[in-house]
């Protein structure tokens, strides 16, 4: 993942639209992944609208800062796609 906020809010930006998982720290040991489509950036933070089959809310925000010092992290389908071609 890129090093600046900058930069990870532009390859954000080029990815709006596309079906993402997100794969979270939740604690000592525990992970969480969530799965949805990338609705929306803003300067802080970003917005996914979260797959209502697998959650029991409709989306979930996470800031850059998060990606910066790697309490998430975010796998793009397609990415995984052109992997595994």
């Amino acid at each position: 993942m890129p090093t600046s906020i900058m930069t990870i809010k532009q390859k954000l930006d080029s990815h709006l639209g596309d079906t993402i998982t997100v794969v979270a720290q939740a604690g000592r040991k525990k992970v969480t992944k969530r799965r949805g489509i990338l609705r929306e950036t803003f300067p802080a933070v970003f917005v996914v609208d979260l797959d209502q089959h697998q959650n029991n809310f409709k989306h979930v925000s996470y800031s850059y800062t998060d990606l910066l010092t790697k309490n998430i992290a975010l796998e793009f389908d397609d990415e995984a796609e052109e992997a595994e071609a």
